[in-house]
């Protein structure tokens, strides 16, 4: 091959890896819109909100009536996690039973 042919295909080559490298960076900003970002406080999709009841799962609370696992959401963390009243530390969506 002359010089000039390779610098071609060399060129060709750095186009189409640049070309690959931005489908794939558009590819992966859609998902991120699709699937919600870090910011769960902003976008409609969040498992809880403030004021909401929720409720412990049983197995984290064996012995307990569902009244005594039940309480009410304080805060939403940026997290995902919440913090509720009455009761320290922070609880994530794992921890309590799933709404209906």
């Amino acid at each position: 091959m002359n010089k000039r042919t390779k610098r071609m295909l060399t060129g060709v080559a750095i186009a189409a890896g640049s070309l690959g490298a931005l489908g794939a960076l558009v590819i992966s900003k859609g998902r991120n819109r699709k699937q919600g970002s870090d910011h769960r406080d902003t976008d409609g999709d969040v498992w809880a909100r403030p004021g909401m009841k929720v409720t412990f799962r049983a197995e984290l609370m064996p012995g307990r009536d569902r009244t005594e696992r039940t309480f009410l959401v304080k805060e939403l963390l940026s997290s995902g996690r919440v913090l509720l009243r009455e009761t320290g530390g922070e609880h994530a969506a794992g921890e309590f039973e799933s709404l209906r």
